[in-house]
């Protein structure tokens, strides 16, 4: 951070200015203090182009909209002002790093790292892209990295989807050199697929610490954007395909936001900087996942729930067969009083009795464990390991098998593209898009409290996609 220059306002509406968080072609950004002690960084609208006709109805209009889109991967907007003589909006002040600085203090971010980052930053524009908004200038610079993943920021040069005036009109072109897209270059038509153009090339240099488009002057680097292929040599090959798609030079061949977190699919446990790669899963090019191979421990979390799951009904029903065969040779023993049939009937009382004991324990017999973490949900049965991506994930539920409290049903809704890697037999009935596995209690009480665990967890990291039965509420 900076001082606070000479010229300088000592106050942007009611928050008194700490110093210079940095500056823009379109304004400044300023640390501020609220009258409670809250920090926040308000961007100041230089004033020529708040002169601009419509202007002010744009920027109230974007400002409303990025008040919509919140969520966990941007900076939310929490208060602006578009009708002051220089325009400001003030957003919640994030206490990291950029980008630019992270890479340039501690060197590329590792294979693990990166792919966490795509992810939040495709989710941060899936958000932005459903408010109606395009960001405009996705650089290093505009992305604060947490320990919880990235924020993106400065939606300040955005600009209203349907029924805006471009910002060009002046000459300006909004954009950081080395991070635009060939339509910013060109000042052609600037929507969503230009945002995903800057991300793979923020991708690129969170990847080689240089963009994909090298160093040099604004024009240099222009001229590079529109007819020059991007240069992708240090991006991990597991990303290049999908870095290489955002940055196709037709818009139209790009992937949307959606698109691109659907392909990331799962991030098998990637923490932050430095953390391991969780390799509990197999990935798939499509970022969808195969079973996980059955030596590989863990399952990305801790078991939220460990029970027991049904065998299928085909082993219940050969076992009431062979009990019933096993009734008709002893009595057949007793009646006859056959040595022959003595011999074989004894055996088979014993194994009656086995049987009645023991097919109501035998029914369920493999051990079903249900791990829930950031990255996503796993489940063992037995000795096969799954584990799916949040991403790929459409719902999540939780619904009561019997009358008893002890069966309760676990279903996974699936993208499409995620239901050829499920363990066969788990699948629904003809392929369906969804797993659905039986977990059983010793008890209704026990299942009540374990079941309360998972949900509480399910509520924070699988919502929207999961509702709790009203059973497992409080």
């Amino acid at each position: 951070m900076e001082q606070l220059r000479l010229e300088d306002p000592v106050a942007v509406g009611p928050y008194r200015l700490l110093g210079r968080l940095g500056e823009g072609g379109m304004g400044e950004v300023f640390l501020a203090e609220s009258a409670g002690g809250r920090r926040l960084a308000v961007k100041v609208v230089r004033p020529q182009y708040a002169a601009e006709p419509g202007f002010r109805r744009r920027f109230r209009r974007e400002v409303d909209a990025a008040r919509a889109v919140g969520g966990f991967w941007t900076a939310p907007v929490v208060d602006a002002d578009p009708e002051a003589a220089a325009p400001w909006v003030a957003s919640a002040y994030i206490d990291a790093p950029d980008l630019g600085r992270l890479v340039e203090r501690d060197g590329p971010l590792d294979g693990a790292e990166l792919r966490r980052l795509a992810a939040g930053l495709a989710e941060a524009l899936d958000a932005v892209h459903r408010a109606g908004l395009v960001h405009r200038d996705l650089k290093p610079a505009n992305v604060l990295v947490t320990g919880d993943g990235p924020r993106v920021i400065d939606f300040g040069i955005s600009k209203a989807l349907e029924g805006a005036t471009a910002l060009t009109g002046t000459g300006l072109v909004v954009g950081t050199p080395g991070f635009m897209s060939p339509e910013q270059a060109t000042g052609e038509e600037v929507g969503p697929a230009s945002d995903l153009f800057a991300l793979g090339a923020v991708l690129v240099y969170a990847a080689t610490e240089e963009g994909p488009f090298g160093t040099g002057s604004a024009p240099t680097l222009l001229y590079r954007i529109v007819h020059e292929p991007p240069r992708l040599d240090g991006v991990p090959d597991a990303l290049r395909g999908l870095v290489a798609r955002c940055l196709e030079k037709e818009p139209g061949r790009r992937p949307s936001a959606a698109e691109l977190l659907g392909a990331l699919g799962v991030v098998g446990g990637a923490g932050g900087r430095g953390s391991g790669e969780d390799h509990t899963v197999v990935e798939e090019p499509d970022g969808s996942v195969a079973a996980p191979r059955p030596q590989e421990a863990g399952g990305g979390g801790t078991p939220e729930v460990v029970c027991k799951q049904a065998l299928g009904r085909g082993r219940v029903t050969l076992l009431v067969v062979v009990a019933l065969l096993t009734l008709f040779c002893g009595v057949g023993a007793v009646v006859t009083e056959s040595p022959v049939d003595v011999m074989f009937g004894v055996p088979g009382f014993i194994l009656m009795f086995v049987c009645a004991v023991g097919v109501p324990r035998m029914v369920y017999t493999r051990v079903t464990a249900v791990w829930v973490d950031d990255e996503g949900l796993a489940v063992t049965v037995g000795s096969q390991r799954w584990r799916v991506g949040w991403r790929v994930v459409r719902a999540v539920s939780l619904s009561p098998g019997g009358d008893d409290g002890r069966v309760w049903h676990l279903t996974v809704a699936l993208d499409r593209s995620a239901v050829a890697h499920v363990p066969s037999g788990w699948r629904g009935r003809d392929d369906a898009e969804h797993v659905r596995l039986a977990l059983v209690f010793p008890d209704a009480q026990v299942a009540r409290v374990q079941l309360r665990s998972l949900s509480s967890v399910l509520v924070h990291r699988a919502a929207p996609g999961y509702v709790p039965d009203p059973s497992l509420r409080g």
